[in-house]
């Protein structure tokens, strides 16, 4: 099968799954294009199954906004064409579902039958999608799509909720490869001495308001004043001077690492003990998952699909996300007993388990065909 894959290039989560499924999917002996304004973060190298095409949009003064959807249509159209693809894949409501639809109808004008298959992601639909502005196409975008899915039951309800959908929407989970979480595990045992290992608590993120990045400070402020600890940031975005101020302020800036992006988050996160994710709204939690996979029990907030992810006295514990007293008092529970954190970290890589891209690409192959299938 030959798959156009469209997706925001960036470290996201919703660019990280799609990247990750591209290079599954070429592995499986399909071929697929990825279609993006710069080459995705996560995809490193190219081969016969793997193929990347920039977007480019030609900066002209007439406009004050560069028209990307129109470059993007235009782009997925000559993709198509030159390439023979069977399927488009938009990954992301805006603006990718409506330039794959454009692209849809140019390519019907010239005789060609390409199946859209659009996955929603979260943001696009509760934050994003949800504005007056865009709420419209977003909800015709969505409509148009041959096949839907998305990635949390908590996300299907939100996006049947707030839009007038006609189509049945799909719940495939968001995934991790573990074999690669495993490999870094071991190494990690190799480098750790559990003598005088010192206890590590992470937070990754794109440190944006709703990833409540001011609670994550004060719930380690917490924790510190109890337990001898540091805490790596990881991430990049608008929230993170503030971070360093509050740090500063709180005298707690030598306990605290801001690392910025990284491509290989489960480097760092083998080496942790706890994870911290306080969020608004999380329409999945992908962060959480791979915390989970590097054996890293989870604090998060109940908001979204984390429940569905991070079971609650299981594999870490759910507050709502402002309550700063019980997620400070249930990390402290964790980490201050050996063998209950242990007991956690094990059960929370058994659930990670459950989420591997092995488990999960197959359900994506099954839409394809089905997708497919339905034009004939």
């Amino acid at each position: 099968m030959k798959i156009a894959i469209v997706c925001y290039p960036t470290f996201g989560g919703s660019g990280v799954l799609a990247t990750e499924l591209g290079i599954k999917l070429s592995k499986h002996g399909h071929e697929v294009h990825f279609i993006a304004y710069k080459k995705p973060v996560r995809l490193k190298n190219l081969n016969e199954n793997l193929f990347f095409h920039k977007v480019n949009v030609p900066d002209y003064p007439l406009f004050n906004f560069q028209p990307y959807e129109l470059a993007l249509s235009t782009k997925l159209v000559e993709v198509v064409k030159t390439y023979s693809i069977n399927l488009m894949h938009v990954h992301y409501a805006i603006p990718h579902a409506y330039a794959a639809y454009m692209a849809k109808k140019m390519l019907k004008n010239q005789g060609l039958i390409v199946p859209i298959v659009t996955t929603l992601h979260g943001t696009d639909i509760t934050l994003v999608g949800n504005h007056p502005f865009y709420k419209t196409a977003v909800n015709f975008s969505i409509n148009k799509s041959d096949i839907v899915t998305c990635v949390s039951q908590s996300l299907k309800e939100d996006t049947m909720e707030q839009f007038q959908i006609s189509k049945e929407i799909e719940v495939i989970p968001n995934f991790i490869d573990i074999s690669k979480y495993k490999i870094q595990q071991e190494k990690c045992l190799e480098e750790n001495s559990e003598s005088n290992k010192e206890i590590i608590i992470t937070h990754v993120s794109n440190f944006r308001p709703v990833k409540n990045i001011k609670n994550v400070i004060l719930i380690f402020n917490n924790i510190q004043k109890k337990i001898p600890s540091k805490l790596l940031m990881i991430g990049e975005g608008p929230e993170k001077e503030m971070a360093e101020k509050l740090c500063k302020e709180l005298s707690i800036d030598n306990k605290v690492q801001f690392l910025g992006n990284t491509n290989q988050v489960e480097k760092n996160l083998c080496h942790s003990d706890l994870f911290l994710l306080p969020s608004n709204t999380e329409s999945f939690g992908l962060a959480a998952l791979e915390a989970m996979a590097s054996k890293v029990p989870v604090i998060s907030s109940n908001a979204g699909g984390l429940p569905e992810v991070n079971i609650h006295g299981n594999t870490g514990y759910l507050t709502d996300s402002n309550d700063i007293e019980a997620m400070s008092n249930y990390s402290i529970s964790i980490l201050s007993d050996l063998n209950k954190l242990e007991k956690f970290k094990n059960r929370a890589f058994k659930k990670a388990e459950t989420y591997d891209i092995n488990n999960v690409v197959p359900l994506y192959e099954n839409v394809y065909e089905k997708a497919l299938n339905d034009l004939k």
